[in-house]
């Protein structure tokens, strides 16, 4: 499982031009699920997310975490993340976990995540068109690997 995590001040996820979901401070998480993702991957990356420490404290250091602070948590399935861009313009998607494979394990992300970290997890729709309108808080952005724990 691959993430892109954004620090943000609010969010707002829509579909057909209407609102599907929204959060306010916390955190936009995009995740891409590959062939080879198990429910290791889930328990992990569920867990360094929800203690993930780039919230300011007091002092305006990066030492809190999103259960820290009680924000909330938006997670939007993105097969893009997996794209290779090795061969010619246009990228090719083929490590991307088909849907059969992807929406369980994006499912189960989801109740993982909610489980560890006890707050509110908002979501879009897996393989529905989105657009999502937010304000990147730092901007901060870190991005995630299950398979390269760095």
């Amino acid at each position: 499982m691959r993430v892109v995590v954004q620090r943000c001040k609010k969010a707002n996820l829509f579909i057909n031009n209407k609102k599907y979901s929204s959060i306010g401070k916390g955190l936009l998480v995009l995740l891409g699920i590959t062939h080879d993702d198990t429910l290791s991957d889930i328990d992990w990356l569920s867990s360094k997310i929800s203690g993930l420490r780039i919230f300011n404290d007091k002092d305006g250091k990066m030492n809190l975490s999103v259960r820290d602070i009680q924000g909330e948590i938006m997670v939007v399935s993105q097969f893009t993340l997996y794209a290779s861009t090795k061969k010619g313009k246009r990228p090719s998607y083929i490590k991307s976990a088909p849907p059969g494979v992807a929406i369980p394990l994006y499912e189960k992300f989801i109740e993982s995540l909610k489980n560890i970290s006890g707050l509110v997890v908002a979501t879009g729709e897996f393989g529905a068109y989105m657009e999502i309108d937010f304000v990147n808080d730092g901007p901060v952005t870190i991005i995630i690997d299950s398979k390269n724990k760095e």
